[in-house]
């Protein structure tokens, strides 16, 4: 903690994390500060899509969408293990759907250019329900299929922050920052409060970036209590059903729904995700919780087009998560109206903040928040090398079949690990294919300091089956107590938590 650094990141998200292995790979004395546990936020929680944005297209935000096809490309040349291909299929039962997606989604495929992930094209009716039988049958005259990517964001923020610290960045979950220090007016440091031990310490830096998401406004306010706010809540929903619902690989995309956003039914790790809503939220909150108007619109929404309607007692999971818009200057923008560009602030006494954005062009924000944070402190910097960085855990073609698959070439040591003791090669859940030694490799190679971290973030247990990963909680902290030198009150109350929290995920 004596220890001046060049740079101190706050918020271990998508922004945070993508910054921190920017300054890493170029030179800088980096350290990383979570509050709670990496991607614990907006950042775990999004649809699963590596997207160029259609919706964006459609509003004619040209430079956005080009911007993000290029790092889409990216991303999956980087994390291949996360990242893959996923074909769309928007069904038409209207006859003009198909020649006007067909046009505008080939302007998006030449957008792309060498990163393209495919084109493309007009499906005839038997075509479509081939790919999706369970479609509803009546006036569907078929449809169009685009490709786009499909990703684990928890995983990949966990790969990130690995690949951070192995390029001689230091990360710390559960280490909050309470209080911007500064020097003849200009910011020198943080004051962090461990939320384990509840010790205090101050940390030097020659530079602070604030990329806390949804929060970036209460670091602003550490360092000018009157600054207005730059962050424009809003709140997206999603549900986890069976993949009886959407049984083939194909996703489906809804473009217009009733309250103008998109709607998504995308597989991901055997089930399907349903979402999102678009709802502004007054205040920023780290368990954001779904409303039963956003539950209800997407059961709502979904059984208009499949031939089995959702219900409530089909839902595996719901989770919320809460999008950090950089807020417009004029007044009365809905908040699916507000672009989901990124803008980087610089204050007076030289704090430097991003805001905005989305998960798939973190690295493109990152790389000019460092740019920026460079200025400010003077440095002299190396050209960034992030564009052809291979995330930690990267393999090709990987099987999806395999239950481990999301770890890349570490599932070869987890299985070593299994294979090193018997009783680790215990299934936790059959229905979610998690071993024990999942357990141990995270608190072991994750930083996993709780049950929520290893079920909802370094396995999606929580995200996938609520139910089912309340059933194994107490199982999980009764590893991890043996792996972190815990006694039984702790495990107790680590499962009383995490049962808690679980609750919050199941549809009554």
């Amino acid at each position: 903690m004596s220890e001046k650094w060049d740079v101190v990141i706050v918020g271990g998200g998508a922004s945070g994390l993508g910054a921190a292995v920017e300054a890493a790979t170029r030179g800088l004395k980096t350290l990383l500060l979570e509050q709670d546990d990496f991607t614990k936020g907006t950042s775990s929680r999004s649809t699963k899509l590596v997207h160029g944005g259609v919706r964006y297209l459609a509003q004619g935000n040209i430079s956005l969408v080009l911007e993000a096809l290029r790092e889409r490309g990216l991303m999956k040349q980087n994390a291949p293990h996360l990242v893959k291909d996923q074909s769309f299929i928007i069904p038409s039962y209207k006859w003009w759907v198909k020649p006007y997606y067909t046009l505008g989604l080939t302007a998006y495929d030449l957008m792309a250019g060498r990163l393209g992930l495919g084109r493309s094209l007009p499906y005839s009716r038997k075509k479509t329900l081939k790919h999706i039988p369970t479609l509803i049958k009546e006036k569907l005259r078929g449809g169009v299929v685009y490709h786009d990517g499909q990703f684990d964001d928890a995983r990949y923020g966990i790969n990130l922050c690995q690949t951070f610290v192995e390029n001689g960045g230091t990360a710390i979950n559960y280490m909050k920052v309470v209080g911007l220090n500064k020097t003849n007016g200009n910011i020198s440091g943080v004051t962090v409060i461990d939320q384990e031990t509840e010790e205090k310490f101050e940390i030097n830096a020659k530079v602070v970036v604030n990329a806390t998401g949804v929060f970036v406004d209460d670091i602003i306010k550490m360092d000018a209590p009157k600054s207005r706010d730059i962050v424009c809540v809003s709140q997206g929903v999603h549900l986890v059903l069976d993949k009886e619902f959407v049984p083939n690989d194909y996703a489906i995309m809804i473009p217009k729904t009733d309250d103008g956003r998109v709607l998504f039914a995308v597989p991901w790790h055997n089930k399907v995700v349903v979402g999102t809503t678009d709802i502004q939220k007054e205040t920023a909150e780290l368990e954001p919780k779904a409303l039963d108007e956003e539950i209800d619109f997407i059961l709502e929404t979904a059984g208009r087009f499949l031939t089995k309607m959702p219900k409530r007692s089909d839902v595996k999971s719901v989770f919320a998560g809460l999008r950090p818009l950089a807020a417009p200057t004029g007044e009365g923008k809905k908040t699916k109206e507000i672009s989901r560009g990124h803008k980087i602030y610089t204050s007076d006494s030289g704090l430097v903040t991003i805001t905005g954005g989305k998960w798939t062009t973190y690295r493109q924000m990152a790389e000019e928040t460092v740019d920026t944070a460079s200025k400010v402190a003077g440095f002299v910097l190396k050209k960034s090398i992030t564009r052809k960085l291979p995330l930690h855990g990267w393999k090709q073609n990987v099987d999806l079949t395999d239950s481990l698959y999301f770890y890349g070439s570490d599932s070869e040591k987890i299985l070593a690990l299994a294979k090193s003791n018997k009783d680790m090669e215990l299934c936790l859940s059959q229905n979610l294919g998690i071993i024990k030694a999942q357990v141990v490799w995270a608190v072991r190679n994750e930083m996993a300091r709780t049950v929520e971290d290893v079920l909802s973030r370094r396995t999606r247990a929580l995200l996938l089956d609520a139910r089912e990963s309340a059933r194994i909680a107490p199982e999980v902290a009764a590893i991890m107590a043996i792996e972190l030198g815990k006694d039984e009150a702790w495990i107790e109350k680590q499962i009383n938590k995490y049962t808690s929290l679980a609750a919050n995920y199941v549809l009554n």
